[in-house]
This record gives structure tokens, C-alpha cells and sequence, in this order.
């Protein structure tokens, strides 16, 4: 892998790039979109977007295949994506005993779709703040053997928030900016969640350690991506806030993230950091 963390400024390539199963010819090729993908989906108390966000996700890559990881959702989310998995062979589902914060669920996942043979493992949220049909445009780049981690970006041109308020995109963009500074990455959103990584890349970060919390973890994962190495792209997003229910941020997510961040940059200051590549 090359030691070339990635120009965001290249973000742009990709922005309306036709995904590679549609630029081939013949009448199977939207068909055999996502092949090789895994799309892990988080869930806790989303009854009422697990059943849309799932038919969007596999309309847009239908090849994929889809992880429910339900973390024992009061609401019956857990029982509902057992019922979706049995009517379609691509949906399967994880159950996790309790709520224990969005990192571990993802990293279940991860586990889950490496162990697997996953090719691509892709994060996005159940809440329709990510757009779905955006999906063959985030593994564009990874298709083409152009990057190791795609992140659906907010914060480059043609990116967009929707819906928020002032409040709530300034602690979001300033998180942003403030993790970029201190740990020297390049990527301008370091805070959002709808990423598709290259398995190869995610399989070499060494799971045990990273932080559980919603911004920190997003954070931390690509920080140790970058500092392995990985090419990263960022392409072009439009965020919008959750269609039903209640936002799970909160202002303890917030200081957390502030003081790992600074914590990450200690520890490599100190010579404790994870390892660049030809170091050591």
C-alpha cells in the first residue's frame, strides 16, 4: 500500500463517476452491482426506517450483501430484520445483547463481513441521513483501484447539510476541523459515518483499543487508516438529518471526541502512535 494518505483536493474525480457494473455492457450489468460489497448497518430503535433503508440499499447495489447489526433494540428492530433476512437471502442479521455505543457495533460488523470475504465493507447509517443512491458512487474509487478508503464527504465542494441547525453544524464542522488540525490527516470530514472501505485496509487495522463513541470512533478509524498508508478519497455528500426518530448525539460524545483526539496525538508525540509504514 502506498504511503500516500490521499488528496481530498482529488475528491472531485469521482463526483460523477457512472459506477463500473454500469459502465459495462449488457443487460445484467446493474444486476451484478455490489458484488463482492458488504453493507453494515448499525440499528438501535429503528422499526420504522429498518424496512425502507434496507430495500434502498440493495436497489442501489443489488449484489450486495446486507448486515443488520441490531444491538437488542427495544423497539423489536431485531425481530423485524430477522424477518427481512428470511425473505431475502442477501440480509442477514447480528445480534447483540445490548446497546453498547456505534463503534462496537461496527466493528462486530466488520468482523463479521472480513471473516466473510467481504472485497468492500461499507458503513452508513439506518436513518436516511445518508443517501443510499449514493452508494455506487462511494465504491467507485475502490473498483477502480484508486483508493483504499472512500469517505462520503460533507465538507468538499458539492458537499451539503440539510436540516441541521446552527448550532449543531458549527460543533460538527468545528470537530472537524479541530481533529484535522491536531492529528494532521487530510481529510476534511472526519466526524461523519458513511464510508466504504477496501477490506484489504480495514482487515490491517488492528481493532482491539479503538473507542466506541459516535464521532471519536468515525475520527480514529481514519486517522489509523492514514497513518498505514491508505489512500483515502473524499466524495461529495448531501447529509440530512434523520427522517424519524431522536438523534443520538450528545454533548458527552462531543468532549469525548475532543479529548481522544488529543489523547491519539499524545500517544504518537510519545512515540506510541500506530506505526507508519517502513517504521520500525
Amino acid at each position: 500500500m502506498k504511503a500516500d494518505a490521499g488528496d481530498p483536493t482529488t475528491a472531485q474525480d469521482f463526483a460523477d463517476a457512472p459506477s463500473p457494473a454500469t459502465a459495462e455492457a449488457g443487460p445484467d450489468a446493474s444486476a451484478a452491482l455490489g458484488t463482492g460489497c458488504w453493507v453494515v448497518l448499525p440499528t438501535y430503535d429503528e422499526a420504522d426506517n429498518l424496512g425502507p433503508i434496507s430495500t434502498a440499499i440493495l436497489d442501489a447495489l443489488p449484489a450486495a450483501t446486507l448486515l443488520v447489526v441490531d444491538d437488542g433494540s427495544p423497539d423489536g428492530t431485531g425481530d423485524l430484520a430477522d424477518h427481512l433476512a428470511a425473505e431475502d437471502a442477501r440480509i442477514r442479521v447480528r445480534h447483540r445483547a445490548a446497546k453498547e455505543g456505534l463503534g462496537r457495533a461496527y466493528l462486530d460488523g466488520f468482523g463479521v463481513a472480513l471473516e466473510s470475504g467481504a472485497q468492500i465493507v461499507i458503513q452508513i447509517d439506518a436513518d436516511f441521513s445518508h443517501d443510499p443512491a449514493v452508494l455506487p458512487r462511494l465504491i467507485a474509487p475502490l473498483t477502480a483501484g484508486t483508493a483504499d478508503l472512500v469517505i462520503g464527504s460533507r465538507y468538499v465542494d458539492g458537499g451539503a447539510i440539510v436540516d441541521w441547525g446552527m448550532g449543531r453544524r458549527f460543533i460538527s464542522r468545528a470537530g472537524s476541523l479541530f481533529a484535522r488540525t491536531i492529528l494532521r490527516v487530510p481529510p476534511h470530514d472526519l466526524t461523519g459515518g458513511f464510508k466504504a472501505w477496501r477490506a484489504t485496509t480495514l482487515g490491517s487495522i488492528p481493532f482491539s483499543g479503538i473507542h466506541a463513541g459516535g464521532y471519536v470512533f468515525q475520527i480514529e478509524m481514519t486517522y489509523r487508516a492514514s497513518r498505514l498508508g491508505a489512500r483515502i478519497v473524499e466524495t461529495p455528500i448531501t447529509f440530512r438529518d434523520r427522517r424519524v426518530g431522536q438523534s443520538k448525539m450528545s454533548r458527552r460524545i462531543v468532549v469525548e471526541a475532543l479529548l481522544v483526539v488529543l489523547t491519539l496525538r499524545w500517544d504518537e508525540l510519545r512515540g506510541r502512535g500506530p506505526a507508519r509504514p517502513g517504521s520500525g
